[in-house]
């Protein structure tokens, strides 16, 4: 396993939206294992491959609360097939916006169909923390950033700042 490079916004590579995985194969495996990796050392609860340069419909995560044992999941192809007409609002970051945070309302509980690590299609439901963690993971793969849910002042005033730090070099680019 590897740990591989963030992107960081602004980045028009953010932006692009993502391929669907024919079948989770070698290859596909390894790259969410690598992903797991990655996302463990950043520290992050989630991870899409966009972030890092691989325009797959690829994402991992893990809301384990500190002190419980990981709970890693790899979705491939992931898709919302229902979401609750209740909301919650969540405050949320993004390993490609480093120290950025602001809140986000989302569906309450979701739906979600994908492709695990075996290629068996699995269907799950999730509410609170996992809900919201895989709705923003989503949204990389269509080229959204959790920064295009807030009003377009917040959203250029966060891009301009990680913008400034990474030509001052206090950010890796």
């Amino acid at each position: 396993m590897a740990v591989l490079p963030i992107i960081v916004a602004p980045d028009p590579r953010l932006k692009r939206k993502a391929d669907p995985v024919e079948a989770v194969d070698a290859d596909i495996a390894r790259l969410m294992d690598d992903m797991l990796e990655t996302m463990y050392a950043a520290p992050g609860i989630g991870l899409a491959a966009p972030q890092i340069g691989v325009l797959k419909r690829v994402i991992v995560v893990d809301v384990a609360r500190e002190g419980n044992p990981p709970a890693p999941m790899r979705l491939a192809n992931p898709e919302v097939v229902w979401e609750s007409e209740d909301t919650n609002v969540h405050e949320e970051g993004c390993l490609s916006l480093p120290e950025m945070y602001d809140n986000v309302v989302r569906p309450a509980r979701v739906r979600v169909r994908y492709l695990d690590r075996d290629n068996v299609t699995q269907e799950i439901e999730a509410d609170g923390l996992l809900a919201t963690c895989i709705q923003h993971e989503i949204d990389h793969l269509n080229g959204t950033l959790f920064v295009d849910h807030l009003s377009t002042v917040k959203r250029n005033m966060m891009l301009r700042k990680l913008q400034k730090r990474k030509k001052s070099g206090t950010l890796a680019a």
